[in-house]
């Protein structure tokens, strides 16, 4: 990828892509889909909406791996049918023509997950550890999943093959594996929620081995001309205040792994992308770009030119969840340097509503 600059309204040469600036929409998990696995209308328009406004990469909500024991909310999206397909080609095809890349974001929730809406009533995690935290949407606690079989384990990863495919025969430009915020993958490479005594567990290297499988196994199903990224947290959606990695050189260690795999893109997701990371003077991209040469995404409290600029000081592209949520004209602002107040959590719940996005 070419370094030349790191304006953030320069062109950003990624694999067989140029993406007309440094700025792309966050993946965020939603609950939009009410009928077929597809999101709602206008949450698609939504998408199409900010890459007509200048966002260059667009990164879907995440959608569930498999039609089993990935779906961990209700009204979650997937992407295995023609009838899926076709809506999603729709939109690619919006996107692409706005001289925007899209991406699918691809996962599975693992023990974070309400087992009533999988189909098969279960959820299933590397050890059988729930959150210390209840489920939100129902105010008791997680069920204790299913401890994954090896059969269990090569189903998962059957599924993000044929997710990938279908996102491909959509059109999309690229595929992201979610492997953060304590969800199944992310799961895996945590001591904290992987306790396994095989080949899944135990030292980092066991521990990525999940993580390596899935990335190993959809790579021939990605074309050379698409992208593809990897998403990593040391933060979970549940039990937010544990760190998931013990110090620096765990995390390191995990991006070297990761950097030896067939991937274009590394994407952190952190809550401040400014914080220090486990008490090393760097922030997270400084310490991930230590251990990587791969083209580095960042997100997590970006709100402004001052912290959009200073976010792609230490990565190659700067992502927005609440404020591309919220402001369809946020690059527009940016590019004007408008004061913008950074939105809160509760503002962007909207997104969990059926009110349409702006």
């Amino acid at each position: 990828m070419s370094r030349t600059s790191k304006d953030l309204f320069a062109p950003l040469k990624m694999g067989s892509h140029t993406l007309k600036n440094r700025i792309g929409l966050a993946p965020m998990t939603r609950m939009s889909s009410e009928k077929d696995g597809i999101p709602r209308q206008d949450v698609l328009d939504f998408l199409v909406r900010r890459a007509e406004n200048d966002v260059a990469l667009i990164t879907t909500e995440a959608i569930v791996s498999d039609y089993e024991s990935a779906q961990g909310y209700p009204g979650q999206a997937r992407l295995t049918t023609q009838r899926q397909v076709d809506a999603w080609a729709q939109v690619n095809a919006k996107i692409r023509a706005a001289g925007s890349v899209s991406v699918l974001q691809i996962f599975h929730c693992g023990r974070i997950a309400w087992d009533a809406v999988n189909p098969a009533e279960r959820t299933i995690a590397p050890s059988a550890l729930i959150p210390r935290q209840n489920n939100p949407l129902t105010g008791a606690p997680y069920p204790v999943p299913d401890v994954m079989s090896s059969f269990d384990i090569a189903h998962v990863i059957q599924g993000f093959v044929e997710t990938v495919k279908g996102g491909i025969a959509a059109g999309f430009d690229g595929i992201e594996i979610h492997g953060a915020h304590g969800y199944l993958i992310n799961a895996f490479l945590s001591a904290y929620s992987n306790q396994r005594a095989d080949n899944y567990g135990g030292s980092v290297e066991n521990r990525f081995r999940f993580a390596r499988e899935i990335v190993e196994a959809v790579r021939p199903h990605v074309p050379a001309d698409k992208l593809l990224f990897f998403r990593i947290s040391n933060w979970g959606v549940a039990d937010m205040e544990v760190s998931l990695f013990t110090d620096a050189d765990e995390w390191t260690e995990v991006i070297r792994f990761l950097d030896r795999l067939p991937i274009d893109a590394i994407s952190v997701s952190t809550y401040r992308f400014g914080d220090e990371a486990f008490g090393t003077g760097k922030n997270m991209a400084q310490l991930t770009r230590s251990a990587t040469r791969k083209p580095l995404l960042i997100c997590g409290g970006i709100h402004d030119l001052d912290t959009a600029e200073a976010a792609l000081a230490d990565a190659d592209m700067i992502l927005s969840g609440k404020s591309l949520l919220l402001n369809p004209y946020w690059v527009n602002d940016l590019r004007a340097n408008k004061p913008m107040d950074a939105y809160s959590s509760e503002q962007a719940n909207i997104a969990y509503t059926k009110e349409p996005l702006p």
